[in-house]
């Protein structure tokens, strides 16, 4: 008879009315025998209907789902307080901003059974509402858009750098130290670069499906980039080397656009440069932009074509205000994972 342990998932969640219901209906339809599992709900002080629909849930399924206090709002909080109030052998973080395939929950422990990895996770389908969230969902499945990123861009399975969220043998936390509780942002890369150094691995699979909605709004990708971006450098000074190149690309970009016409006043050269860097960026955007649009047969080639740059410049100024704000961040010292 095969084994089946025992798995705990963990999902951080605040202000999700408006995916939770689906989220949790694709738990509920796992083919991963649920008296094997447990689910914990860590609220965030959620100021909309998420306490609501959980206690719900709750009520109806009350051997499977619970619910958790994080009054630090944050998502290291929340998964701390999860691992520490579950018992799996196997811990999988889920996100309420997602749906999951109905062997998710299996496909990880298969993996986790059957190979040497740390760390298992799969390739990201991006999803969207509405015509502006579905340019913004081909922008961030684009490697002129997110960079190298494998899980995002639909990425060759093996090992890799990070996965979104995470499926995760107990005795990591054990021996590589739980979340980062400083970090608001990236606290799964800071994360799986610990287990990295340490000589763990992470592992990525397209057999392990999921979808997650991203924002649909303007304003909601731009300031998505904005946090990025400040996030990505305070990470960098907080955990060094937790971080890819990929990350810091939109800041030296921005900062080629401030710094060459500065310079191009002393000598002309410079802008000479910033004239090669424009036209070889516009005719990326250009190309890129036509793509997406092909491949999505959206329509979306001219909404594209200007969200790529103005989500990097967002990106790249979030960087310059991760420099305004480290000072501070930097005094408060570490807080222990």
């Amino acid at each position: 008879m095969n084994y089946t342990p025992f798995v705990s998932i963990i999902i951080p969640v605040r202000n999700e009315q408006n995916y939770l219901d689906a989220c949790i209906r694709s738990i509920l339809e796992q083919d991963y025998p649920h008296e094997h599992m447990e689910v914990f709900f860590v609220d965030g002080q959620s100021t909309d209907s998420t306490r609501c629909i959980l206690a719900q849930y709750q009520n109806r399924f009350p051997p499977l789902f619970h619910i958790l206090d994080n009054p630090h709002h944050t998502v290291p909080y929340a998964m701390n307080r999860g691992i520490r109030a579950s018992k799996g052998e196997f811990i999988i973080r889920l996100d309420a901003h997602a749906e999951y395939a109905k062997d998710y929950i299996s496909q990880c422990v298969r993996y986790l059974q059957q190979t040497d990895a740390d760390n298992v996770g799969g390739a990201v389908i991006t999803k969207s509402k509405g015509f502006m969230g579905g340019a913004i969902a081909q922008m961030l499945s684009s490697p002129f858009g997110v960079g190298n990123s494998a899980f995002r861009t639909n990425g060759k399975d093996g090992y890799v750098d990070t996965v979104p969220f995470g499926a995760f043998r107990r005795e990591v936390f054990d021996k590589y130290g739980y979340y980062d509780e400083r970090l608001t942002r990236n606290q799964d890369n800071e994360m799986n670069y610990r287990i990295r150094k340490g000589g763990g691995k992470i592992l990525m699979s397209h057999d392990i499906q999921l979808s997650y909605y991203c924002r649909n709004t303007l304003r909601g990708i731009l300031k998505m980039g904005v946090q990025n971006g400040k996030w990505n450098i305070i990470t960098l000074f907080l955990c060094p080397g937790a971080m890819s190149l990929r990350h810091f690309v939109p800041f030296f970009f921005v900062f080629s656009l401030i710094t060459l016409p500065l310079l191009g006043m002393i000598c002309p050269l410079f802008w000479w440069l910033l004239s090669v860097e424009g036209c070889c960026y516009f005719l990326l955007d250009l190309f890129c932009s036509i793509r997406c649009a092909f491949k999505s047969r959206g329509g979306y080639f001219p909404l594209l074509l200007v969200l790529f740059p103005l989500f990097h410049i967002s990106y790249g100024l979030g960087s310059f205000a991760g420099f305004l704000v480290l000072p501070k961040i930097l005094s408060k010292g570490r807080k222990s994972t």
